[in-house]
């Protein structure tokens, strides 16, 4: 199938396709007039990638995950260590996230939003809340 054809059965942009040829993640073969054709093999590793990247793994996440759903002798402990350390990101992230929240929430319940010009939101962004 061609790059269009693979793009439409993995919902993948072209463009993530070709550069995820770019950095290796698949190899297409190529027609003598340089066009390349993806086997269904290929188009499984695109909607592989996507799936994962969805989950926000890396590229070198990605390119590990993808390794080890190749090699049929895989431990699924390397797998899960992958997928751990990923979850542990997230959750930190999250975390960050939630703190943020709260500090933007309570600035903005300080503030009255009136004609006056004191705002304990600008306060806060210079750090004198």
């Amino acid at each position: 199938m061609n790059i269009g054809q693979v793009a439409e059965q993995t919902g993948l942009p072209a463009k993530t396709i070709r550069y995820y040829e770019d950095i290796g993640l698949v190899t297409p073969k190529r027609e003598a007039n340089g066009y390349r054709v993806f086997t269904q093999t290929d188009a499984h590793k695109l909607a592989f990638l996507a799936r994962a990247r969805a989950l926000g793994f890396s590229i070198e996440d990605c390119r590990n995950l993808l390794a080890l759903w190749e090699d049929r002798s895989r431990e699924s402990a390397d797998v899960r260590a992958i997928a751990k350390q990923h979850l542990a990101e997230i959750e930190e992230k999250i975390t960050g996230l939630t703190a943020m929240r709260d500090t933007l929430a309570e600035l903005v319940r300080e503030c009255a939003g009136d004609n006056r010009p004191d705002c304990p939101i600008l306060k806060g962004l210079e750090g004198r809340a």
